[in-house]
């Protein structure tokens, strides 16, 4: 029976962590100098509006995210990133440089944001 228990548990801790991933969340605005040259053409080919990009609610993934279900289109979950939280929808990818982040797409008068650990859930 303690053997049940125990593999019961470890199941279940093992599904709350494929659950959710822990991330440092940074921003980034449509501007050449932090994009490529169409700045205003996410990865995935959609089109930001340049007066209001925020409105989107778009977040960039690092390439490692992708390989957990962070692909284009998908809608994610954030937590613990403050006036950040909320529902994101993955449309840009980021430089091969970055592991475990995202960037949120934000309007220019936003200068700084950075938090770490982070939580995404893929909402299905």
């Amino acid at each position: 029976m303690k053997t049940i228990l125990k593999i019961i548990v470890v199941l279940l801790l093992f599904s709350f962590s494929i659950d959710k991933t822990i991330v440092t969340a940074t921003i980034y605005h449509a501007d050449p100098s932090q994009c490529n040259a169409d700045f205003l053409t996410t990865a995935s080919m959609k089109k930001i509006d340049s007066l209001s990009p925020e409105k989107h609610r778009w977040i960039a993934v690092s390439r490692d995210l992708e390989k957990l279900g962070f692909v284009f289109g998908t809608k994610v979950k954030v937590s613990n990133a403050g006036a950040m939280n909320g529902v994101w929808t993955v449309e840009d990818r980021m430089s091969k440089r970055w592991n475990k982040r995202i960037d949120f797409l934000v309007n220019k008068k936003k200068k700084y944001g950075k938090w770490t650990e982070v939580e995404l859930k893929i909402i299905k």
